[in-house]
């Protein structure tokens, strides 16, 4: 007999390393999800009085993490930045499909890939319901389904003049350690141990985003850069923002770089998926008392001002409250563009 394996097949694959977990992560509070992997549709039944939100994100090697990244990580990461945008709508997973294009069937991959995959799966409650697999470049493709009672998402264009702008945990991080990673910066050993996570394995804010569901007027996950981030809330609620650099929240090790550094990676460095939001100033007192109950920090930045022209526009003031010339304040309001070279 040859001692070679058989080759996997589509099948056998999805059976072996996805199938047989996701079955064992279901549990009867799963019960939205009334047909999971099997069929050629799995099936979500609305829970009563709730809507159903929906949100698709895709990672592709070269693009959005490194040649040979770690699978388990690569794992959290597609299904943590699907969870993020649920969460920036003040929705509760439900469960999440997976295509996945593989340019090789390799087991030791695949089984650190979907070890990572259901352990944040079982941390956030949303079961692998779905999907495909094919070959081709490295590209993970993921479906997140979550429920939000009838009219209280919040959308990106209810921000309103007066409003505050605030921003979750810190923001920066991701960007120092691919600057780390690159060799654009030189970080220690210990300091780049300190931020790497988030880059790799960013935390979904998803309870943050249920509590916000009566408080925020405006919201999104910073995945592409800050202050590019909050132009979107401005553009689709036709505002303008004023936003304090000195007050963005930078951690420890990112202040050990050049203030430049510090202000360029915290407003503009992707990766990050905190969440910003706007509320009246009348709500500050409710969000502090969120970021004690979640012990997670809320930053007042800025606030929102009368849109003044047709360009929906950031100004940004320095550490003298004094505002930066359009020029001056350029480099902070660029984002990362997925179609750029």
């Amino acid at each position: 007999m040859s001692s070679r394996s058989t080759p996997l097949g589509e099948f056998d694959l999805i059976d072996r390393f996805f199938k047989t977990s996701a079955d064992s992560l279901r549990t009867n509070a799963d019960e939205a999800i009334t047909l999971g992997i099997g069929d050629d549709c799995a099936l979500i039944k609305p829970p009563v009085n709730e809507e159903i939100a929906i949100t698709s994100d895709m990672l592709v090697e070269g693009r959005h993490f490194f040649v040979g990244a770690d699978p388990a990580q690569l794992a959290r990461k597609a299904l943590a930045v699907n969870l993020s945008d649920l969460s920036a709508m003040g929705a509760r997973p439900l469960g999440f499909t997976l295509a996945i294009a593989l340019p090789a069937v390799d087991e030791a991959w695949l089984a650190g890939f979907s070890k990572g995959l259901f352990a944040i799966a079982k941390e956030y409650s949303c079961p692998l319901i779905g999907g495909d697999t094919t070959a081709g470049p490295l590209t993970i493709s993921i479906t997140a389904f979550g429920a939000i009672p009838t009219g209280k998402a919040i959308r990106r264009s209810g921000a309103k003049p007066g409003d505050d702008v605030w921003v979750s945990g810190t923001v920066g991080d991701a960007r120092l350690s691919l600057a780390a990673l690159r060799h654009e910066i030189n970080l220690s050993s210990e300091d780049l141990q300190q931020v790497e996570h988030r880059m790799h394995q960013p935390m979904a804010r998803v309870e943050l985003g249920v509590q916000l569901r009566n408080v925020a007027t405006a919201a999104l996950d910073v995945s592409d850069g800050l202050l590019g981030d909050l132009g979107h809330i401005l553009k689709q609620s036709h505002v303008d923002a004023e936003i304090a650099l000195d007050k963005l929240p930078k951690s420890i090790t990112l202040q050990k770089q050049d203030l430049a550094i510090q202000n360029q990676f915290a407003a503009c460095g992707g990766d990050d998926y905190e969440l910003c939001f706007t509320a009246p100033s009348s709500q500050r007192d409710k969000i502090q008392a969120i970021s004690k109950s979640l012990n997670l920090p809320l930053t007042l930045i800025g606030k929102i001002l009368p849109k003044r022209d047709s360009q929906a526009k950031v100004y940004l003031l320095d550490a003298s409250g004094t505002l930066l010339s359009d020029l001056q304040a350029a480099p902070f309001l660029n984002s990362f563009d997925h179609f750029a070279s």
